[in-house]
Formats: structure tokens, sequence, C-alpha cells
């Protein structure tokens, strides 16, 4: 008696990711999120501290930039085991850029907006006549909080600006149209 036998073979299509860019794109995006995460919890922290209100953009960009890192973090267990995948990357970038561009959003009304907007405040002299350690103190910050303000919306833009570049990226992989 004859037996058939019947082999399956599975080629699993591999995707050439430029190595040099996936690595800056990391890199800037790990050190975007984490300054960001970083300044949000630190104005959190004044806003306990100073027992106001918290406005709902710094827990958001709290946990934006949080997400931000998890993706990294699954995106490096991916490509250890070379297997990231343009579909994954796009999807998770796609997601991600409309949460940072969200946040970018209503950082720049925060920062820049009508009357009452954080820059208001950010050039405010002490009187030069009396000056006490107090006053002092009290200038120094509130211009580390407009630094602040300014750093988190300038690495907001840098962050939303290499999501973008990163769903073209993923694109272009998927299309094999690196060299």
């Amino acid at each position: 008696m004859a037996t058939t036998e019947i082999i399956t073979v599975q080629r699993r299509r591999k995707y050439h990711w430029p190595e040099a860019q996936l690595n800056f794109w990391l890199v800037i995006m790990i050190i975007a999120s984490s300054v960001v995460l970083g300044i949000f919890a630190f104005l959190t922290s004044v806003q306990n501290t100073l027992k106001l209100g918290i406005p709902w953009i710094l827990p958001y960009m709290i946990t934006t930039s949080a997400l931000m890192i998890i993706f990294i973090i699954i995106m490096l267990g991916l490509i250890s085991q070379q297997q990231l995948l343009p579909g994954v990357v796009v999807l998770g970038s796609f997601i991600l850029f409309v949460l940072w561009l969200t946040g970018l959003i209503e950082t720049s009304i925060q920062l820049y907006g009508p009357s009452g907007a954080v820059n208001s405040y950010c050039g405010s002299r002490p009187n030069t006549q009396v000056i006490d350690s107090q006053q002092t103190a009290a200038w120094l910050a509130n211009s580390a909080i407009c630094v602040d303000w300014r750093t988190a919306f300038a690495f907001e833009i840098v962050g939303t600006i290499f999501l973008l570049w990163m769903m073209v990226m993923a694109y272009q992989v998927n299309r094999d149209d690196f060299d």
C-alpha cells in the first residue's frame, strides 16, 4: 500500500528595517517620552503641593508617554526576535500619533492660549527695588515652570513628527522600498 505524505512549507516573509533609522527613532522617542513624562509628573506634583486643581492634560500626557514607553519596549522585544511587523508598527504609531497630537494641541492651548495661559505669566520680573529671598524664590519657581511647559511642548512636537515618520518608514518597509 502506498502512503501519501503531504509536506507543507511555511515561508515567512522577512522585513528589512533600516537599522540606523530605527535605532535613531527609538532613542529619540525614548528621550521625548521620558522628558514629557517627567515634566508632567513634576507639574502634577507642583499642583498637588499648591493644592490647585490638576488640568486634564497633565495625567493625559503622563499616560500617553507611559504608553509610548511600553510600545517601545514591545518593539524592542519584537526586534530581538526578528519579528517586528510593519502592520503592528503602523497601527501602534497611528494610535500614539493621535494621542500625542491631541496632547500637543492642548499643551499649546494651555501654554499660548487665551488670557490666563501659562505663557502670560512667564514674562513677569521681580520688583528690582526690593528683592528679598522669598520673592526671588517665587520668581525662580515661576521661571522653572515656564521652561518646563515650553520644553514639554517642544518634545511633544518632536514626538508627534517622529511618530508620523515611523508610519511612513513602516509603510516603506512593508513595500520593501529601502535599498
